[in-house]
């Protein structure tokens, strides 16, 4: 892998969402108005936006990450580019390194801002501090990326692309414990959870919540979601010589 080639794939990527300024629109502004919305829902019931408000400032910039990733690398595949890209001196790795470093700084600016206005603006109470906070969730909008990298090579049209929204993600939403309590789920579905990462990403949320959060819980949390991001990025390598359809 090399430090330049890599470089100058994140710096490719980069520019090129710079030139759309729509697809920036919805990586950066679609969460904050989502929060903002969300507060004004619970308008007059601060305990319950405290509640739900951290798990969902995690789960907005990983569900915006996941869909404007998939669909950006479908591009990319089906345009031919990176079967070009691929004929050239560059490596897989520095291929998909640097695709994650460009969606990775993306989604430190979309949570940094998401964050800022949900704890400065909104007035979400969270118990604890905020790099903590901010750090969660930039790994959870770095797992989007991942997962959208990764999904991206099993599907031939955008609109394939975008049916991985459903059939991948929102299974995680329903099984995560955002709604009911897992312990409280039929045991198959207990097992199922615990195999999906984003059920450790609303975990850790939760925790930050909560009076007594545990850091240990906190911290096995942190590593299974790193562990998914890096898993899924090395899964994705290996798709990368795919030829396009």
């Amino acid at each position: 892998m090399s430090a330049r080639r890599t470089l100058a794939t994140s710096r490719r990527v980069l520019t090129q969402l710079h030139r759309d300024p729509r697809t920036l629109a919805l990586l950066l502004a679609v969460p904050v108005v989502l929060l903002v919305l969300l507060r004004f829902v619970f308008d007059g019931k601060p305990r319950t936006f405290d509640a739900v408000g951290g798990p969902l400032l995690a789960l907005f910039p990983f569900t915006t990450m996941f869909l404007v990733t998939s669909v950006a690398m479908l591009r990319e595949r089906s345009s031919g580019t990176l079967e070009r890209l691929l004929t050239t001196p560059i490596g897989r790795t520095d291929l998909l390194g640097g695709y994650a470093l460009a969606f990775g700084a993306v989604a430190v600016v979309q949570t940094v801002v998401a964050a800022g206005v949900a704890l400065g603006l909104l007035g979400l109470d969270l118990t604890a501090p905020v790099a903590v906070v901010v750090l969660l969730a930039v790994l959870d909008a770095l797992l989007g990326t991942a997962l959208g990298l990764l999904l991206s090579a099993f599907a031939r049209t955008e609109f394939q692309a975008v049916q991985f929204l459903p059939a991948f993600v929102l299974p995680q939403l329903l099984l995560c414990g955002l709604f009911t309590a897992r312990e409280d789920m039929a045991a198959p579905l207990q097992w199922l959870s615990a195999a999906f990462p984003l059920t450790y990403a609303v975990e850790g949320m939760q925790q930050l919540s909560a009076p007594d959060w545990s850091t240990g819980v906190l911290a096995r949390d942190l590593a299974v979601v790193a562990g998914a991001c890096v898993l899924c990025l090395v899964l994705g390598s290996a798709t990368l010589s795919r030829r396009s359809a």
